[in-house]
């Protein structure tokens, strides 16, 4: 954290894609997912953003945010506990122009007077449902180098399985877009195509002057959605650019990708990848270290503090104060903060969100392309 300030403040929009996991944001957000046995997908943006100078971050929020509040706290654990800056928490209808909003063009209008009032040059938007390890500061400097108006973050992959499954009148849109050179010629919305694309992360960076007369012009003719209905009409005027980042991504487009993306962890080149270039930050829980007891039988796991194992676990991702009692068998599971696997049970490919008790002697089992998902509080 000891990078110098870069001239860009930080928008994240938290709820972009919560109906693509309605099992996991039923009562929180996408960006409070537990993700990684103890993190939450928020944090990787977040520090991201820290590592790379920029302590001015506003999170604009929607519904079911108090999870993300207790997370987050006053921003300590990020160093954005701060006078001037700082980590900034935008709730609907914290006055009386503000409306629940549907895409950014609504959430961003009711932040210009905010944005008016900053000192940064730059502004750098982006959505929170991708866990990533980026480097905002070198997007920051290709931009400025590359004089254009803006610059786009993007990886070349084929689209996921649930981003080809979506109903044609979805609202959960994703854009691709196709170059001309390094300038973005051409902007797909929701596009069924095959093979390799060019897939928006999401990540933008302009000048936050362009971005309030953009966004002031286009709320008052009805916009909605930025990348939709503003910068697909503009770019035979601007001169956007893309940028491919090569690093790893694990990108949540539903259930199935949130389990194979945290079982992707258990293989150490993916775990060096995501976690290696810049320390990832988040809320401490202080708690004793994992306890492997005499009855135990472990084999490539990735497990948080606080767990106590006294069975069987096999490749799993096993969060804070998870508990596995004796004689137990836990296979390809994912199990969050405080789930309770009695003696004697069986899990298999099973998601267990917070404070989940599988009972003594229980079977719980699912598939590797449909896992089954407890959800939170509940006793099985």
């Amino acid at each position: 954290m000891l990078n110098m300030n870069a001239d860009a403040l930080g928008i994240i929009f938290p709820n972009s894609y919560d109906a693509m996991v309605p099992e996991l944001a039923s009562e929180r957000l996408m960006a409070s997912i537990p993700f990684a046995s103890r993190y939450r997908i928020v944090d990787f943006l977040l520090s991201s953003m820290v590592n790379a100078g920029i302590d001015n971050v506003s999170l604009v929020v929607k519904q079911n945010y108090h999870s993300l509040m207790d997370h987050l706290g006053n921003g300590r654990e990020w160093d954005l506990s701060r006078k001037n800056g700082g980590l900034n928490l935008v709730p609907p209808f914290s006055n009386r122009e503000t409306k629940v909003y549907s895409g950014r063009v609504e959430a961003l209008s009711s932040m210009i007077p905010f944005l008016k009032k900053q000192k940064e040059k730059y502004v750098i938007l982006c959505d929170a449902n991708i866990a990533v390890n980026f480097d905002f500061k070198d997007l920051l400097e290709k931009h400025i180098e590359s004089g254009a108006d803006m610059t786009m973050a993007y990886t070349r992959e084929g689209l996921p399985r649930d981003l080809l499954d979506l109903d044609a009148d979805t609202k959960n849109l994703y854009y691709t877009f196709k170059l001309k050179d390094d300038r973005v010629a051409e902007i797909c919305v929701n596009s069924k195509d095959k093979g390799v694309q060019n897939l928006s992360m999401n990540i933008y960076v302009m000048e936050r002057e362009r971005l309030i007369a953009q966004i002031s012009e286009a709320y008052l003719q009805g916009g909605i959605y930025y990348e939709r209905d503003i910068l697909s009409k503009q770019l035979d005027k601007l001169d956007v650019r893309g940028y491919c980042f090569e690093g790893y991504v694990a990108r949540i487009t539903g259930l199935r990708s949130y389990f194979e993306e945290s079982m992707k962890l258990l293989q150490e080149e993916n775990e060096d990848a995501l976690f290696g270039a810049s320390p990832i930050y988040t809320k401490i829980r202080d708690d004793n270290p994992t306890r492997y007891m005499s009855s135990c039988k472990v084999k490539h796991i990735t497990a948080a503090d606080g767990c106590v194992i006294e069975g069987e676990v096999e490749n799993c991702i096993l969060f804070r104060g998870v508990k596995i009692g004796r004689g137990a068998k836990v296979k390809n599971c994912v199990l969050m903060q405080d789930t309770v696997i009695e003696d004697g049970a069986s899990v298999e490919y099973v998601i267990t969100d917070k404070k989940v008790v599988i009972t003594a002697d229980k079977e719980l089992k699912g598939t590797d392309t449909f896992p089954v998902y407890v959800e939170k509080n509940k006793r099985v």
